[in-house]
């Protein structure tokens, strides 16, 4: 069949039901291939990828060695039920254990991010004998059941099927809730919003905790110092679970293994997706305390999945792993987010008045545009949605949310590659004058 991008773009119209989406109006973006941080449609047409599709390829487009562990594994056993003993699932289970804190041996598998959140919130359920699970209003935990009503963003709202759900607000310091005019200030107060609200619920119907280590979708929003500490402190003091979700923001994403290792805080289980092998076949899961993993010990665990540790995945989890070790991979990203993101973002922000604020570390940084610098007023979505066009004409390939653009190329991007991205975001801001 013909391959130009018009007609790949009518076939997906005529069969494809996006999500998110209104789906007559869809012109969906066409890509062909891709390579490292580069992506390309069918006419020819490069672009570098600096949305890492859906902040989750992290080790970069077609790694040699990732594919051809998934060829390697498909030759020898394609598909396996997920209640046997399989060499290449034990060897993903200990790789990712690996990088957890001491004390988290056992993972449970799922197919992406959203059901490992389902499955995290299940076991707190379980062990604790309570319902509610306290998250964020700035979240996004996937969309299944649970997950969906535990965010906090719009795509909760007509989805509120699931029960026993509460939000409070996390710490923003740009946009505080809480008057706050330090990082200082705005922990101490989240803190104090969190342990009025747990109070208020009523500790004793309260089965945990579930926060993005750092909120990605949300804005990136890094927690000021002393935060995840006092939530970890909240939830000894109150006998909570606590789970981080690490599904965007871990294996490499911050310059770390977990975004989480940044900050003096163990979570009692930690959710897993995106990065862990990025998204080369879908997988999650859940890394799990010694302490609630023993739980079940004598106790069936209420849950499981069709393919929980499928031998593709788990073969593309230990080679993913083991690339970004023998790489330096999470090094890379480090390096790159405070030798070239940091400082080449700082400068576009004193260049253009539109920027009302830049955050990140590693390869996870977003720039916060606004109509006034000193009013905040976001930049009008009109507006975000021709810089939106103008960077992807110009050949980046960005991830907008809101009045945001969400730096995030792969963990393997170069310095070269970093200093074209924000040549062209500078470009196009530029524009935004004209």
């Amino acid at each position: 069949m013909t391959t130009d991008n018009a007609a790949v773009r009518d076939l997906d119209r005529d069969h494809v039901f996006h999500s998110w989406s209104a789906q007559g109006s869809l012109t969906p973006f066409v890509i062909e291939g891709g390579l490292g941080s580069t992506v390309w449609d069918h006419e020819g047409n490069s672009y570098l990828d600096f949305s890492s599709q859906l902040v989750n390829v992290n080790i970069g487009h077609q790694h040699p060695r990732v594919v051809a562990a998934i060829q390697e594994q498909a030759a020898l056993l394609a598909t396996v039920a997920p209640a046997t003993a399989n060499l290449t699932r034990g060897l993903a289970a200990q790789r990712v254990a690996s990088k957890a804190p001491d004390g988290m041996n056992k993972v449970f598998f799922t197919n992406g991010g959203a059901d490992a959140n389902e499955n995290a919130i299940r076991m707190a359920r379980q062990v604790t004998g309570r319902d509610k699970i306290i998250s964020t209003y700035r979240s996004y935990h996937g969309n299944t059941g649970s997950a969906v009503v535990a965010t906090g963003d719009w795509r909760r709202i007509p989805n509120e099927f699931s029960r026993a759900h509460v939000h409070v607000f996390g710490p923003y310091l740009y946009r505080s809730e809480f008057w706050a005019t330090t990082p200082e200030q705005e922990s101490e107060r989240a803190l104090r919003h969190l342990e009025r609200f747990i109070q208020a619920e009523g500790p004793g119907s309260i089965a945990g905790i579930l926060l993005e280590s750092i909120p990605g979708t949300a804005g990136i929003l890094t927690p000021p110092p002393g935060y995840l500490p006092g939530v970890r402190e909240l939830c000894d003091r109150y006998d909570l679970v606590l789970i981080l979700d690490e599904v965007m923001a871990g294996f490499g994403r911050t310059g770390n293994w977990f975004a989480f290792d940044a900050f003096d805080v163990k979570p009692d289980l930690v959710t897993f997706a995106k990065g862990v092998n990025s998204g080369y076949v879908p997988v999650g899961g859940v890394i799990i305390s010694d302490t609630i993993s023993s739980y079940f010990d004598d106790r069936v665990f209420p849950g499981g999945l069709t393919y929980s540790g499928h031998p593709l995945a788990a073969a593309s989890i230990i080679a993913s792993i083991g690339a970004m070790e023998d790489e330096g991979i999470v090094e890379n990203a480090a390096s790159i987010g405070a030798d070239h993101l940091a400082p080449g973002l700082a400068e576009l922000q004193e260049k253009h008045e539109a920027i009302g604020e830049v955050r990140g570390s590693g390869v996870f940084w977003a720039v916060e545009l606004v109509e006034d610098r000193e009013t905040r007023e976001p930049l009008a979505p009109a507006t975000m949605a021709r810089l939106k066009t103008d960077l992807v004409a110009r050949g980046l390939l960005p991830f907008v949310q809101d009045n945001r653009i969400h730096v995030v190329p792969p963990a393997v991007v170069t310095a070269d590659e970093v200093a074209q991205g924000l040549a062209i975001i500078d470009e196009a801001l530029t524009g935004l004058r004209g």
